[in-house]
């Protein structure tokens, strides 16, 4: 007998919805085919047990099972379920009236009870794309799936309960969550606050500039100067997510299985990889691709801490995701694309020992060390970070303050009004949302620059050695300044600023 039950697969971040066929006929054999892999093939061990342990039995005939479309890759093992029911159904153990109807997945374990998936939103969102009643699943991914209101959600524990639902013996109970309540409720109260902070003032100003416009940011300074304490607190002062970054986010942590325990995620992810990190796992890809670090860190920040001991492959891989916003990974047969928009911020010492031109310290390293260790942050990379800002160590008096400092909920006011102006004015241009992602030509048009700023520009870059790339940099930064005073031309005040923001670009630090 053949019978059709249907599950999905998941490529980048987008699910391709799956027809199993299974078919029983007289003779023996169990023969799967459409391109499973290992997981796939192994899963008649499970299902076996698993149906036995429930006092169902295992056809011993001749099982065919197709997996369509047949030349797509599938792998994984959340098609147990899918394939269990399907073998349920083709050997008359189980009604069949209604399994058509629904998407099902979940991993089983030898007792019947099903183990979480990854990919539960995507799947909901094609399922419901796709006019399914409804979504069986595992309960611990049922608040995921149940973010999409317009698909019915059922979160199960055990196989028993799905083939009691289709012989109309009970009813399954309905994830129901209420989306909006829950994206709310997680916009307050950031784990790590500003308010915290003692001192650092020049260096939390130019934190809100980079949070205002979007533009990457790297901290110099010597260890315990608080690179790492301050780097953890840029989310916070971040606009909050709208519910279509959310989703997006969602999605992502979704494919890895990552996702908080609400389903949604309404928090700017914050992701700091280790330098020993390698480049697929910082990228995405490998045999069967998965998001890497800039993906899981879309629409948040990706920290890289002590970035020139990171390897140098590691972080030119990052040059094409840092301009386009999304990496694509490329096999013979197929590729997958995953959104990478991040707020770059890296971290590092002014030299090998750390203490660079501090008389107090006899660590000092020669000007050799100092070029050798530099040198491993190319040209092109420092190109896309708009911001330099050196951190120098607080002083005692500071420390001992018994005051707080303002909090990240005051500075992100301020951060979200500058946003909300940069997406009125690049409201036409439907791939740039804030100053970091101006080109030649709209630099141009909104950074205009009256005589006396051109000339103030003219000068700092002759008489310290600012490099040609620094230049656009400094008007972009000049403009997010400007935005953040609700001002519509740039001043000198917003040029001088921005010059300060170039440390690397001056002689003594690159050459």
């Amino acid at each position: 007998m053949l019978e059709k039950v249907y599950g999905s697969a998941v490529f980048g971040v987008e699910a391709t919805n799956i027809t199993v066929e299974v078919n029983i006929d007289k003779g023996i054999g169990y023969h799967l085919v459409g391109l499973p892999d290992n997981a796939i093939k192994e899963s008649s061990f499970r299902i076996s047990a698993a149906l036995k342990n429930n006092k169902y039995h295992f056809p011993g005939k001749k099982i065919t099972i197709n997996m369509a479309p047949a030349d797509m890759r599938k792998e994984g093992s959340a098609y147990d379920l899918t394939l269990a029911i399907g073998i349920l159904a083709a050997s008359n153990q189980i009604n069949t009236e209604k399994i058509c109807d629904y998407i099902i997945m979940g991993e089983l374990s030898l007792d019947g009870s099903l183990q979480p998936i990854k990919g539960a939103l995507p799947i909901a969102i094609k399922a419901m794309e796709e006019n399914f009643k409804g979504f069986i699943l595992p309960k611990q991914n049922a608040k995921e799936a149940a973010i999409v209101s317009d698909l019915k959600v059922y979160g199960v524990e055990n196989i028993t309960e799905v083939i009691d639902f289709f012989d109309g013996k009970t009813e399954l109970e309905q994830t129901i969550i209420d989306v909006q309540f829950e994206f709310n409720k997680s916009l307050d109260n950031p784990e790590f606050d500003f308010a915290d902070v003692k001192g650092q003032e020049s260096v939390k100003r130019s934190m809100e500039i980079a949070a205002a416009g979007g533009h990457n940011i790297i901290l110099i300074g010597p260890p315990g100067s608080g690179k790492t304490m301050l780097s953890k607190r840029l989310a916070s002062i971040l606009p909050p997510m709208t519910m279509q970054e959310a989703l997006e986010t969602t999605k992502i942590h979704s494919v890895v299985g990552k996702t908080k325990e609400s389903g949604l995620m309404c928090q700017r992810p914050f992701r700091s990889p280790h330098h020993t990190i390698s480049d697929i796992a910082l990228v995405g890809g490998g045999q069967y691709p998965q998001p890497g670090e800039i993906s899981l860190a879309h629409n948040g920040v990706l920290f890289l801490d002590e970035l020139p001991e990171f390897k140098r492959t590691v972080l030119e891989v990052m040059r094409q995701p840092l301009e386009d916003r999304e990496i694509t990974i490329s096999r013979a047969k197929f590729s997958v694309s995953y959104p990478s928009s991040f707020m770059l911020v890296a971290s590092m010492n002014p030299s090998p020992s750390g203490y660079f031109n501090d008389p107090d310290s006899p660590k000092t390293s020669s000007p050799f060390e100092m070029q050798r260790y530099l040198s491993k942050i190319s040209g092109p990379l420092l190109d896309r970070i708009d911001i330099h800002i050196e951190v120098n160590p607080v002083p005692f008096e500071k420390l001992s303050e018994e005051q707080l400092s303002e909090p990240s909920t005051e500075i992100r006011k301020r951060v979200t009004k500058a946003r909300e102006i940069q997406t009125h004015r690049f409201a036409e241009y439907g791939n740039v949302h804030h100053n970091a992602q101006m080109n030649v030509k709209q630099i141009k048009k909104y950074c205009k620059l009256a005589p006396e700023c051109s000339v103030l520009l003219k000068n700092a870059m002759e008489r310290l050695s600012l490099s040609a790339r620094a230049y656009d940099r400094i008007l972009k930064v000049s403009r997010t300044i400007a935005d953040l005073e609700g001002v519509a031309e740039i001043s000198t005040a917003h040029i001088s600023e921005a010059i300060q923001y170039r440390s690397l670009d001056r002689e003594g630090w690159l050459g």
